[in-house]
């Protein structure tokens, strides 16, 4: 597992959907992961320190493991699945460590809260998570329609192995900023 930061937040333009980019620790790659508003929100309280006098939902799992004697060592991101991430938070409490099924989301929220270190797997990083089949009446991405070109104000349509070169490339500013 490779240790990962929380670089930006970002807003996909094209889909208006929050994106939480992830930086390996020790490296350049990064790891674009789509989520929904209020984990976006809770994401950019956390990194802007923000503190309200009354506990939000991303603040009262961290006040429950603490009052149950534990703490969050660190959040893995292990895998994805038909587009859908999956994370899962290693609490220990003296000799022993739980597992938890989580979002990325919520477990990055959570982590930022307690300083827990957040791991993803070297194929995550290396690869894409963004997977797609042509329907049945659609042409294989990339091919191009009769006239040889993408049509007015529609993005080109990427082969498999141009959209993880495109991923691989993209810059956290190229998105647009996420305002909670």
């Amino acid at each position: 597992m490779i240790q990962v930061t929380v670089q930006s937040l970002g807003l996909d333009q094209t889909s208006k959907t929050p994106v939480v980019i992830l930086r390996e620790a020790d490296g350049g790659r990064v790891l674009p992961i789509w989520i929904g508003p209020a984990e976006a929100s809770a994401i950019a309280m956390a990194l802007a320190g923000m503190k309200f006098s009354r506990p939000l939902t991303h603040d009262l799992f961290p006040a429950l493991i603490k009052g149950l004697g534990g703490t969050l060592t660190r959040v893995l991101i292990t895998r994805v699945e038909d587009n859908t991430y999956y994370a899962e938070m290693l609490i220990r409490r003296g000799d022993e460590v739980f597992v938890v099924d989580a979002r990325p989301s919520d477990s990055i929220a959570i982590a930022l809260r307690t300083d827990a270190e957040i791991y993803t797997s070297d194929d995550l990083l290396s690869g894409t998570a963004v997977q797609f089949a042509p329907m049945e009446d659609e042409p294989e991405p990339g091919a191009a329609d009769p006239a040889g070109e993408p049509e007015a104000g529609e993005p080109p349509k990427l082969s498999a192995e141009q959209l993880k070169e495109h991923l691989r490339k993209l810059n956290p500013e190229d998105l647009g900023r996420f305002n909670p």
